[in-house]
């Protein structure tokens, strides 16, 4: 009786997940690119047509022993074989995951060739996978009801390691001109062997599908030999018994395979049951149609894949086949960042997958590390594993990977942010920065520039609590003004009483205002945005080339009183103060203290400035003192020179001081307070 498996549903489904193994750095002929990636399994070998079952190229790797039904591995599979068993798998856990895998493939593959017309023993036809597992005899069994093997290729799939059945279909349906089968995965032979990571003797009973085909017993120990006999009573399919190691016996309680199901096998395409229960009932979501998807069910995968009790702030569900096929689903937790979030070496929450097996549980190479506050899926094709696919190999691909999955997550946040401004302030004042962390770490200005898109600052142009991005910024510009401009301050309140504002704000210049102590180094390491410098306004201010027009001065000093004035401080203040000019940018301040990169000398005073001596401080930053000829207190200043010198040189140097703690330049305040008791004796005396 022909097995009819059918509609377009189902073959649009069997092109769409399945699972198993991968490529090697121990076997360089079996290298691959993603998409070829996997393990071994058993199943159908031979060529496309009706009989395609037909005799096979027997393989040189078995050879007969003492008897025709004892095989031997050759010497230098016998040794590949203890490297795959003891060495290649970094937890024993994944030899379910392997095995499962295999299964699925098995199952695939009878479904692809049912819908081809191919006739196929129908009994015992649910397409499911059963484990078994018993504790008092020790044994593990996984039963499915895939394609089945015959003897031959019992002895080509089991008795050869590193020879795939399921690569040798997929290359005849390619070459027989038929379609990829996406849903099969195991392509190079060696995932069946992780059972021998466990266990001491693995028997599997197996009979091909093809109507009449008889039923074989093939069972080894892993040292060097298997044995292979007819066997009576096989269920089409293949049953894999696993006689488990003392030492590893845990593998033979239900509740630990289920836990290995649901952490590697949750998604595979074929229904699994592991002692009559169902052990894998999750969608997997990112290989859906997006619009399919309702919260409901977003919110419940979010809880699953994240171990999350919050809901997702935002949802990405992205599909896409160039530049590189990829499948991903990605949130953005409701709640805020935990301490160990904010932490550069912290491990972040995507999965990856591969046709639906999870690989790395938190995967750090797929996204780069300020983004790590994403919870979610990637699932590609085209990702390159070694053997044991535990870790990623092909550097170049996966950076491209990564740089395909960052763009995309700039441009949804992009989106978000105009399509829902307040609810992206509210992720920017939690996640922002992380954002900020991206610049830091970015390594082409294109792509400091595409995260910068993101960033938002308080503005002198804009109420308070209402932030402007740097777009937004360049489209309110003067045309005559060819700079962003800046200012740190720890608050708007001094931010807009800084002197250093106070002439900008007088042109009707725009500046954005930084609060945070290293908006100021992501600022500075950002350079420019859109082919416009941003610009610190002290830099801007110390730049400044205009000259002072004395003649118009009615109360202030005259060009003389003030270059005798400068002259006298350069002498007072010598060794701390670099040069001294007058400025007509200040109003309604004294004077200020500018010097050549505000931003790196503020840096380095809050990183460096206690391991220097306080003179090769003031060598580094060679501070320039501006002074306000028509403040009050610089013409005061003048007359106190010759009135009560010591009194002129006690608050030349405090206003300097005064200028130091305003441009952020000391490290401690209390240094500047030493001369301050005797500065205000001298000036009380005459009250």
């Amino acid at each position: 009786m022909a097995l009819r498996v059918g509609s377009a549903a189902l073959a649009k489904r069997l092109f769409l997940g399945s699972s198993l193994r991968l490529s090697s750095g121990a076997l360089p002929a079996l290298s691959v690119r993603a998409r070829r990636y996997d393990i071994s399994n058993y199943g159908y070998s031979g060529p496309l047509h009706r009989n395609f079952h037909s005799t096979t190229r027997r393989l040189q790797e078995a050879v007969k022993a003492e008897d025709d039904k004892t095989y031997e591995f050759q010497a230098e599979t016998r040794m590949l074989l203890d490297i795959v068993a003891k060495s290649l798998y970094s937890e024993k856990e994944v030899f379910v995951r392997e095995l499962i895998s295999n299964a699925s493939d098995a199952i695939e593959k009878a479904r692809y060739l049912a819908l081809q017309g191919t006739d196929l023993d129908s009994s015992e036809a649910t397409m499911k996978i059963h484990i078994t597992t018993d504790k008092y005899s020790k044994t593990l069994t996984l039963q499915d009801s895939g394609i089945g093997m015959t003897k031959e290729e019992l002895m080509d799939n089991l008795g050869t390691i590193a020879r795939s059945g399921s690569k040798a279909f997929i290359q005849q349906l390619q070459e027989g001109g038929g379609a990829d089968p996406q849903s099969i995965i195991g392509q190079f032979g060696v995932g069946f062997y992780s059972a021998f990571m466990v266990a001491d003797k693995v028997e599997v009973y197996t009979k091909s599908r093809l109507p009449g085909s008889t039923g074989y017993r093939w069972s080894s120990d892993g040292c060097g030999k298997y044995t292979i006999d007819e066997c009576s009573d096989v269920e089409p399919g293949t049953k894999i018994v696993c006689h488990l190691k003392v030492e590893d016996r845990e593998f033979a309680d239900d509740q630990t395979i289920k836990d290995i199901i649901k952490k590697y096998s949750s998604f595979v395409g074929s229904p699994i049951e592991v002692n009559g229960e169902p052990a894998n009932n999750i969608q997997p979501i990112w290989l859906m149609d997006p619009k399919e998807v309702s919260p409901a069910q977003h919110e419940e995968f979010y809880r699953y894949v994240g171990s999350s009790y919050d809901k997702p702030r935002f949802t990405l569900h992205y599909c896409t086949d160039a530049p590189i096929n990829l499948r991903c689903v990605l949130y953005v937790p409701e709640g805020k960042p935990g301490l160990f979030d904010l932490n550069r070496e912290g491990v972040g929450g995507v999965a990856l997958y591969c046709r639906r097996v999870l690989i790395m549980n938190k995967a750090e190479n797929i996204l780069p590390k300020w983004l790590r506050f994403l919870k979610g899926v990637v699932d590609s094709e085209d990702i390159p594993l070694n053997l044991s696919r535990e870790l990623l190999q092909d550097s170049a691909l996966i950076r491209r990977l990564r740089t395909v999955i960052q763009n995309r997550v700039i441009r949804f946040l992009f989106d978000k942010s105009r399509k829902d401004p307040e609810s992206y302030a509210k992720f920017f004042t939690d996640y922002g920065i992380f954002i900020k962390e991206g610049i830091l770490s970015a390594q082409e200005q294109v792509e400091k520039e595409e995260i910068a898109k993101l960033l938002r600052y308080e503005s002198s142009g804009k109420p308070a609590d209402e932030a402007v991005t740097l777009p937004e910024y360049i489209s309110r510009m003067a045309e005559n003004q060819k700079d962003i401009y800046y200012l740190a301050a720890p608050s708007r309140e001094l931010a807009e009483s800084s002197p250093y504002f106070e002439a900008l704000k007088k042109r009707n210049v725009e500046v954005l205002f930084c609060y945070e102590s290293y908006d100021e180094v992501v600022l500075m390491q950002l350079q420019q945005f859109s082919s416009r410098k941003i610009v610190s306004v002290e830099k801007e201010l110390r730049q400044d080339k205009e000259d002072v027009n004395f003649d118009d001065a009615e109360s202030g000093l005259r060009r003389t009183e003030a270059n005798e004035l400068m002259n006298w401080l350069k002498t007072v203040l010598a060794g701390r103060c670099w040069t001294v000019k007058a400025t007509p940018r200040l109003e309604t301040h004294p004077c200020v203290v500018t010097v050549e990169e505000m931003g790196a000398a503020r840096h380095f005073v809050k990183t460096q400035f206690s391991q220097v001596s306080e003179e090769a401080r003031y060598s580094l930053l060679q501070p320039q003192l501006e002074i306000n000829p028509n403040h009050p207190v610089i013409v005061k200043l003048n007359s106190l020179r010759e009135t009560n010198p010591r009194l002129a040189e006690l608050t030349a140097k405090q206003l300097f001081n005064n200028g130091m703690v305003l441009a952020g330049l000391v490290d401690d305040p209390r240094t500047v307070l030493s001369s301050m008791n005797e500065l205000l004796e001298l000036a009380l005396e005459k009250h």
